[in-house]
C-alpha cells in the first residue's frame, strides 16, 4: 500500500470524481482507478458504486475517510519536524488562496518564493475563501491566503497584508449611474448582485443595511468576483466589488459610504509548521510588501 492511493481516494472524496481527481494530481483516469482499486482490495471493501457520469461513495469510504486525512496530517507533521531537524527549505507546501487575491495580489510574491527556494513544490489550491478557511482548520491547507473574516476563530493565526476597499458599483448606462448624493435606501429599489450570503464580502455588505434596517433586492448571487463584474456591466443590477476590478466597464456609484474587507494569511500555529511554510510566512511579511 502506497502513499499515492490514499492521496487519490481523499481526492476522489473531495471531487466526487476520478475524472477532476485525475486532473488535480495531475495523472491519468485509469492510474487514478487503478489506486483506488489497491486500496478496496487491501481493506476488502467497496469504496465507490458508478453513479452517472460519476461515482458515489459508499458507505464504507465515508468511514475511511476521516482516519485517512488524520493519518495523512500526522504523516505530514513528521515530514515537517523532520525538516525542522535538518533546518531545510524544501518539500512540497500546499497553499489555499481565492481566485482573487491569487489573480491580483500573489504573483510577484509567489513567483519570489519559487525563484528563491526551488526545493519547495509549491502546490497552489484556487477555493473560496470561506472553504479555505475551514480547510485550514481541518489542517488540509498548511497556509491560506484569504479575504479575513469578520469574525476570526481563536485557534487560527491572522495576518492582514491588503487592505481591499469596497465600491458600489453599476453598468454606465443604469439608472443609478448618474444619480449624485445616493444612499442605501436608493439601492434597495434595483436588483443587486452579490456573492452568496455566506461569503465575507456580503456579510460586510449586508451588515450596512442591517445598521439602517433595511435589506436589498437580491436577484442573483455568483460567488467570482470577475463573474459578478461582467454581470454588473450589462446591466443586470449593482453590485459590490473591490475597488481594483473597476475598468471603464463599470461606474462607480456616488454613495457616502466607506467599506473596506482586509486581506491576508492564516495558518493554525497549533500545527508543526514546515520551513517551507515558515519562509513564505516571512517573504510575505517583508518589506516588499
Amino acid at each position: 500500500m502506497n502513499l499515492a492511493a490514499f492521496e487519490a481516494f481523499v481526492k476522489v472524496m473531495e471531487t466526487g470524481s476520478i475524472s477532476l481527481a485525475a486532473d488535480q494530481l495531475f495523472i491519468t483516469q485509469p492510474a487514478v482507478t487503478k489506486r483506488i482499486h489497491s486500496l478496496e482490495e487491501y481493506f476488502g471493501v467497496k469504496l465507490f458504486e458508478s453513479a452517472g457520469r460519476g461515482v458515489q461513495a459508499t458507505h464504507a469510504a465515508h468511514s475511511l475517510l476521516p482516519k485517512v486525512k488524520n493519518w495523512l496530517n500526522e504523516l505530514g507533521d513528521i515530514h515537517y519536524t523532520l525538516s525542522h531537524e535538518q533546518g531545510q527549505v524544501q518539500g512540497k507546501l500546499k497553499i489555499g488562496t481565492s481566485h482573487h487575491i491569487g489573480l491580483h495580489h500573489l504573483p510577484s510574491h509567489l513567483r519570489e518564493y519559487v525563484q528563491q527556494y526551488p526545493n519547495v513544490t509549491l502546490d497552489v489550491h484556487f477555493v473560496d475563501s470561506e472553504q479555505a478557511h475551514e480547510q485550514v482548520i481541518a489542517g488540509d491547507l498548511e497556509l491560506a491566503f484569504l479575504t479575513l473574516p469578520p469574525h476570526g476563530d481563536e485557534r487560527l493565526k491572522y495576518v492582514t497584508i491588503w487592505n481591499d476597499p469596497l465600491v458600489f458599483v453599476v453598468a454606465p448606462f443604469h439608472p443609478l449611474a448618474q444619480q449624485k448624493n445616493l444612499s442605501l435606501e436608493d439601492l434597495v429599489n434595483y436588483p443587486s448582485l452579490l456573492p452568496s450570503a455566506q461569503t465575507y464580502t456580503t456579510q460586510i455588505t449586508m451588515a450596512e443595511f442591517e445598521k439602517q434596517g433595511i435589506k436589498p433586492k437580491t436577484t442573483m448571487s455568483n460567488n467570482p468576483l470577475e463573474s459578478i463584474r461582467m454581470l454588473v456591466s450589462i446591466g443586470l443590477g449593482w453590485s459590490v466589488l473591490p475597488k481594483t476590478l473597476v475598468n471603464h466597464d463599470l461606474q462607480e456609484l456616488d454613495l457616502n459610504l466607506e467599506m473596506n474587507r482586509q486581506l491576508g494569511m492564516v495558518w493554525h500555529p497549533g500545527r508543526t509548521q514546515s520551513k517551507a511554510a515558515e519562509a513564505l510566512v516571512q517573504l510575505m511579511q517583508g518589506p516588499s510588501i
